[in-house]
């Protein structure tokens, strides 16, 4: 993971500024600080007009009951596009408008959720099975599945509210 960081705190802002030189150079420097200016404007208002539709499907499902779980990932790749776009160089600000299109958001959040998915049912497997290792003996003279025991408690905040 640290390797990992350590590129892209290091390899993509050279990467970037090679490219705004190579812009510089065969255009002008102000040309380039122009269009580094304009991609930021641009992303930002495309970024904040797309927020405030992604937040109002949020209010929208859970007005209606739903949970509103593709629209909150919607929101966080939102979030995470104007991030990129505000930050100045052309390869981020590709990647922050394409994070600003719907059909290619709808891809990545597909990935991530089958990726999470992959990562929850395995951390659960492994910890169940880790669980039953522990009981196995027991389990099998019982013909018991281990026990999982818990506790729900109410906050005082919930019952303030419901008065």
């Amino acid at each position: 993971m640290f390797l990992r960081l350590l590129l892209l705190f290091t390899v993509v802002p050279l990467v970037e500024l090679w490219l705004l030189f190579a812009i510089s150079s065969r255009t002008s420097p102000l040309f380039t600080i122009g269009l580094v200016v304009a991609t930021g404007f641009l992303g930002a208002a495309l970024a904040r007009r797309q927020g405030w539709q992604a937040w109002l499907r949020i209010q929208q499902q859970l007005a209606q009951g739903q949970p509103p779980t593709n629209a909150l990932v919607d929101g966080v790749l939102i979030i995470l596009a104007a991030a990129v776009l505000i930050t100045p160089g052309v390869l981020t600000d590709l990647v922050g408008f394409a994070l600003l299109v719907p059909s290619i958001r709808a891809t990545l959040r597909s990935r991530l959720a089958s990726w999470l998915k992959t990562r929850a049912t395995a951390r659960f497997h492994t910890s169940f099975h880790a669980t039953t290792q522990g009981n196995s003996a027991e389990n099998s003279e019982t013909g018991k599945h281990p026990v999982i025991d818990t506790e729900f408690t109410r906050h005082p905040a919930d019952d303030e509210s419901s008065d």
